[in-house]
């Protein structure tokens, strides 16, 4: 799939991401040059979520420039038979910006559900995660909050 020179020349356009206008994907295609509209560009695009080429389009925050320095990844070891019911609520919190099970690794790591939550203070963001300890209530076994302490670079697909 992408030894096809106009999905490569596709993936090099969007690589560092959308840009950030009101249409993003007509920029995309006008960036292209002929051949392209926006619509193709979408499609195209869908394609390859579709095939599993890209994961995801998403929005990636610098959440310390919108004014969040204190940054969370909360851990939970939830129950096995209520995860699945119980994950998506978390991950609909409005200070949730992303949310997943991992496997645990016992005896060591016991945590299941993973959680991300910033805030403008340690201690808002502590709240937040006794939100989340709240609404799994006794599916909770236990939690902690791992904060950020550097600022990793987020890279996609590269060609």
């Amino acid at each position: 799939m992408l030894q096809d020179a106009r999905v490569q020349a596709l993936v090099r356009a969007t690589q560092a991401g959308l840009p950030l206008v009101p249409e993003p994907y007509a920029a995309v295609a006008e960036a292209l040059g002929e051949g392209w509209d926006e619509t193709q560009v979408r499609a195209e695009l869908g394609r390859l979520l579709a095939a599993g080429v890209i994961r995801r389009i998403g929005v990636v925050p610098n959440h310390y420039a919108i004014g969040y320095r204190h940054n969370a990844m909360a851990v939970f070891d939830v129950e096995d038979a209520q995860i699945e019911s119980l994950g998506p609520r978390v991950g609909a919190l409005d200070f949730v910006t992303h949310c997943y099970r991992r496997p645990r690794h016992l005896p060591l790591w016991p945590y299941s559900l993973f959680a991300m939550c910033h805030g403008a203070s340690r201690e808002a963001v502590l709240e937040q995660v006794e939100q989340i300890r709240a609404l799994l209530g006794p599916a909770c076994r236990a939690h902690d909050a791992l904060f950020s302490t550097a600022i990793l670079k987020k890279t996609g697909l590269r060609v």
